[in-house]
């Protein structure tokens, strides 16, 4: 178990001090990192919105290795297949996710996306195949593991503790990191108060970071959707990940709120050098912000690489977009 948390924190600037993203029409920015360019489908017969929605072309990246000019390998799926009863949720599925990179996982519903994300934070353990995190290869692994090897994650339904505050709700991410025994935590005294009161200070950091300080004591059950997602993720950054599992971050946002929730994702993996695999249907949001992008159907890959690319890829189309050709 880690020691008490150090005093100094990533989130200790506010996100309202950082320099935005570009806004809407502004695609990526020059250097090829991902921007917010607004987070929906351009306007029909709007060519230069449409354009701005998409990044770079760039040649189609290799599944087995990290992007060019990214970081090192942090994960690697290799072969995997799982199976319940006679339905195959992923078959012989492979792909890699670099350090510091946006991974982006889409396809149609059914297509085996959050059963991936399940494999590779230890939930599913495939009859077939093996994940590589961060060097250490594995055919399975629990929960708990993942969780203190550095994996957190977010959930497609909001999974929080609905009577409890927004903050204890926050407080619950920090548990890995405490050293404490049960006996000084009961008694609230001592190291224990002191290594409470540290983690305190990340978690009132992160509230700060998420701009949620107005709802900190409020129950979680008594909050909108949307704030209950931002809750969510300030839970999962409470764990200081390497790598962040985001599913449907902003399934049932408006578009004020997915514009906040791409700035708070590009922010996460800009400032802090979280890595970010995400599952979203917002095709708009998936071109700004994914750096690379695996397309799954029926529980198969159909697409890997950049995300003009496979935006461009007609088995894509077909299977997903639904565009006729």
């Amino acid at each position: 178990m880690s020691g008490p948390a150090e005093t100094s924190s990533p989130f200790v600037r506010r996100v309202s001090t950082f320099d935005h993203p570009p806004l809407k029409g502004e695609g990526r920015t020059a250097e090829g990192s991902p921007g917010w360019g607004g987070g929906g489908p351009a306007d029909d017969g709007d060519a230069a919105n449409a354009e701005a929605l998409s990044p770079p072309p760039g040649p189609l990246a290799r599944a087995d290795l990290p992007p060019p000019g990214g970081g090192g390998l942090l994960l690697s799926v290799e072969n995997v297949s799982l199976s319940f009863g006679g339905v195959r949720a992923l078959t012989d599925v492979s792909f890699a996710i670099a350090a510091g990179e946006i991974r982006a996982i889409i396809g149609p519903n059914g297509a085996g996306k959050t059963s991936m994300l399940n494999v590779i934070n230890g939930f599913y353990h495939p009859q077939q195949g093996r994940i590589t995190f961060k060097g250490r290869t594995r055919t399975a692994m629990r929960p708990y593991e993942a969780a203190s090897g550095g994996i957190a994650r977010t959930f497609q339904n909001v999974a929080l503790f609905r009577g409890m505050s927004v903050l204890d709700n926050i407080m619950a991410g920090r548990t890995l990191r405490m050293s404490s025994g049960f006996f000084w935590q009961m008694l609230r005294f001592g190291p224990a108060l002191d290594e409470e009161v540290e983690h305190r200070r990340k978690v009132e950091d992160i509230i700060d970071f998420l701009e949620i300080p107005h709802i900190r004591k409020i129950p979680v059950g008594r909050l909108p959707y949307g704030l209950q997602k931002r809750v969510e993720l300030a839970r999962a950054l409470a764990m200081e990940p390497d790598l962040l599992l985001l599913d449907e971050p902003m399934a049932g946002m408006n578009l004020e709120e997915k514009e906040d929730m791409s700035r708070y994702i590009l922010e996460i993996n800009r400032e802090f050098g979280t890595t970010i695999a995400l599952i979203e249907h917002d095709m708009g949001v998936v071109m700004d912000l994914s750096d690379r992008v695996v397309v799954l159907d029926y529980g198969r890959k159909i697409a890997d690489g950049a995300p003009e690319e496979v935006k461009r890829d007609t088995r894509v189309i077909d299977a997903y977009l639904g565009v006729a050709r």
